[in-house]
């Protein structure tokens, strides 16, 4: 983990802080013909390509298309079995984030003026993909946060895409109220749910994250179904003072640098002697008991990094220009500085606050803007799931009040069969 000094630098124009930014900026020719052919396939093949990619991918062996489908009473059981601890810790976080996006819910609306009626209707989605990874770890947490906000919504069908889901995950879908899980991963399964087979549903949007096969496939399908983001690798920036528990900032650092080798861990500091005590905890004590170190060290040595700057000011600005997923606030008064930071997917203030707490069981959504992409995009949630359709009453009395305005811009603008539409009713 690299300590750098930016107290004299033009931090916009800094080595370390660009390749952090552009990290997620991969050569994506190799991959991309791949996703292209997987997609293919699976429009082409349904089921038959499904079953083909599962045992060549996923090391499962499928007899019949049946076998890709989790059933109710599959996920009953394992609601059931699961330890009670964990139950009831799932059953909490669920019931967290449901109140929390509550609050999300839109409302349809109507206003009135002479002649004229105007308004908005919201309407949730029909059918949504959730796309759960299953690769290096288990995210029953990824269920919740990806199903709760389309239950709010009002979303009739919701299904559910997983390679080697395990017990928590399918526990996880049947808290949700998911019925049908289908055991699938990578572009296969979000090309089945983009595309249909004869057992997969075809869906109206897919969210939820993945690995690169994931996100290209999710790119490349999208204008069929929508999508929520195309999801990089993780990243937590703490800002911290001299106040600061170092150790603390050490465990949150780590927090992120064991998702992948891909994640950025970055501390932006202005005291010196906080930066070398976060780095020693880091590297003395915390690391060594870690039992994903070698996913954490390489994290670390790419994307980890400590910056020292003048102030936290400075260090607001750092931030907003690096725009990460997560940003903690970790100084005397972290509500002083909350509308310096304008840039981050989520903002944890205070000490207390660990990012993980977000992660579980504090309700706001944990799917977040990546890479630089919380400068213009928000976390998942129920607006994610609706639609809005513009609703239009006009009355001869409010035709009247518009319709030269129309005409003339339509004249305008060179449009003259729109004219014609509006100025055949002014004659008639």
């Amino acid at each position: 983990m690299k300590i750098v000094d930016l107290r004299h630098k033009d931090f916009t124009k800094d080595e370390d802080i660009q390749k952090l930014i552009k990290r997620s900026e991969v050569d994506f020719e190799e991959y991309e013909k791949s996703v292209k052919e997987i997609i293919k396939n699976v429009k082409e093949k349904g089921d038959k390509a499904l079953i083909e990619y599962t045992e060549k991918f996923d090391n499962i062996k499928i007899n019949s298309p049946d076998e890709l489908v989790i059933g109710f009473e599959e996920l009953e059981e394992a609601y059931v079995n699961i330890e009670d601890d964990v139950r009831n810790a799932l059953e909490v976080a669920a019931e967290r984030v449901m109140d929390f996006h509550q609050s999300q819910l839109e409302n349809s609306y109507i206003n009135e003026e002479e002649g004229i009626i105007l308004g908005q209707k919201v309407i949730p989605l029909e059918k949504v993909g959730l796309y759960v990874p299953g690769g290096k770890a288990a995210y029953p947490s990824s269920v919740i946060m990806n199903a709760i906000p389309a239950v709010v919504a009002g979303v009739k069908n919701i299904y559910m895409t997983s390679p080697n889901p395990n017990k928590y995950t399918l526990a996880a879908a049947y808290i949700c109220g998911i019925e049908k899980v289908y055991r699938l991963g990578g572009a296969q399964a979000i090309a089945a749910l983009a595309y249909g087979t004869e057992t997969v549903e075809k869906v109206d949007k897919i969210v939820g994250p993945g690995n690169i096969y994931v996100a290209l496939a999710k790119k490349n399908v999208y204008g069929v179904v929508g999508i929520d983001s195309i999801a990089g690798p993780s990243e937590i920036l703490v800002i911290a003072d001299k106040t600061a528990n170092p150790k603390w900032i050490a465990a949150d650092l780590l927090s992120q640098a064991e998702h992948d080798e891909m994640a950025a861990s970055i501390l932006i500091t202005d005291d010196e002697n906080l930066a070398e005590r976060v780095h020693d905890a880091i590297y003395a004590d915390l690391l060594l008991k870690m039992p994903r170190r070698d996913i954490i060290e390489k994290s670390l040595n790419n994307y980890g990094k400590i910056f020292i700057v003048n102030n936290i000011e400075e260090a607001c600005a750092v931030a907003n220009f690096i725009a990460p997923e997560h940003l903690e606030l970790v100084v005397k008064e972290p509500f002083s500085y909350l509308n310096d930071i304008e840039n981050a997917g989520a903002i944890f203030l205070g000490e207390y606050s660990t990012e993980p707490l977000g992660d579980y069981v504090l309700g706001p959504n944990h799917v977040l803007p990546t890479a630089g992409t919380a400068r213009f995009s928000s976390p998942l949630g129920v607006y994610d799931f609706v639609k809005r359709s513009s609703v239009i009453y006009v009355s001869k009395k409010g035709f009247d009040r518009v319709s030269k305005i129309a005409s003339d811009i339509a004249k305008a603008e060179g449009l003259i069969a729109h004219k014609l539409s509006v100025d055949i009713r002014r004659k008639d």
